[in-house]
């Protein structure tokens, strides 16, 4: 277990997570928090117990994968995203780093994990709740400063999506005002030779996902019942993606990297700002 001590703002922050989390129903979609407890200045958040590691890691361990694979995944992940919307929770922060597996047996299920910039809604509320998010995964919508809602999650289940056919995201700079200029103009395309071999209909599920327009984005109910999702042993392609998962293991490796290179100041720098490199998070303070 890891122990933090944090500034008041975060005490108060992990308070309203927790509050946030704990009105949720029980789900095994979802990395649930049981409790916080505080002792002699240290902070303890108390989770279940997942032990499979990260998803995008176990991709690249598996000697078989394939586009029927993928649907399986985003399934799991849209279950578990419809479960918090259909609660009013938008999780604000989803990408491959907090999609976690239950265990290390074939076949455990994806949890979601990582509610530290989730926030409460109303129905289908839009409103401008502060500049949060991870670069890459980040909505035209909240780039603009524009009222958002449910449908961010969707927008990076598209960009997740979208990685887990091919193994790299649909928008990428290292510039990271190049890297927001993508995304606000919905920049992205299915080159050859990878995407020559995925389906019609997982290429239509993305361009539903990564619609600019919020309001005419797929929502994840109806996401789940996209043929591509719902029908996936007669839709989705069943041969192995060998490339996809070397360029899978690329992909992670860099994240990995990325993370260990620049995860010692971080923590320090949320205190003070607007946090915004590539791979990590970034909020408004005051904003959450």
């Amino acid at each position: 277990a890891s122990v933090h001590i944090l500034t008041h703002h975060f005490v108060a922050l992990l308070a309203f997570i927790f509050s946030l989390l704990i009105s949720v129903p029980i789900s095994s979609l979802t990395v649930r928090l049981h409790d916080s407890i505080s002792e002699e200045g240290f902070h303890y958040l108390v989770f279940d117990l997942v032990t499979g590691g990260e998803l995008f890691e176990d991709i690249v361990a598996r000697e078989y994968y394939s586009e029927a694979d993928a649907s399986h995944c985003i399934h799991q992940i849209l279950e578990s995203v419809n479960h918090i919307h259909q609660h009013d929770i938008v999780h604000r922060d989803l990408k491959p780093e907090n999609l976690l597996l239950a265990s290390k047996c074939k076949g455990a299920a994806v949890k979601l994990a990582d509610f530290g910039l989730a926030i409460e809604v109303q129905g289908e509320q839009q409103a401008w709740f502060g500049f949060a998010g991870t670069p890459g995964y980040l909505s035209p919508e909240v780039l603009r400063k524009d009222p958002y809602g449910k449908p961010v999650d969707i927008w990076a289940c598209g960009v997740i999506l979208y990685i887990l056919l091919v193994g790299y995201p649909p928008f990428w700079d290292e510039d990271q005002h190049k890297l927001y200029q993508q995304i606000k103009a919905g920049a992205y395309d299915f080159p050859s030779p990878e995407w020559d071999t995925v389906t019609p209909e997982a290429k239509n599920l993305i361009n539903q996902m990564l619609t600019i327009n919020p309001a005419k984005r797929i929502t994840a109910d109806q996401a789940l019942k996209h043929p591509w999702v719902c029908q996936r042993s007669t839709v989705a392609s069943m041969m192995h993606r060998q490339e996809t998962v070397e360029c899978l293991r690329k992909f992670n490796a860099r994240r990995k990297l990325k993370v260990s290179l620049l995860s010692g100041p971080l923590f320090k720098r949320c205190e003070i700002g607007v946090v915004g490199e590539q791979g990590h998070r970034v909020w408004e303070r005051g904003k959450i």
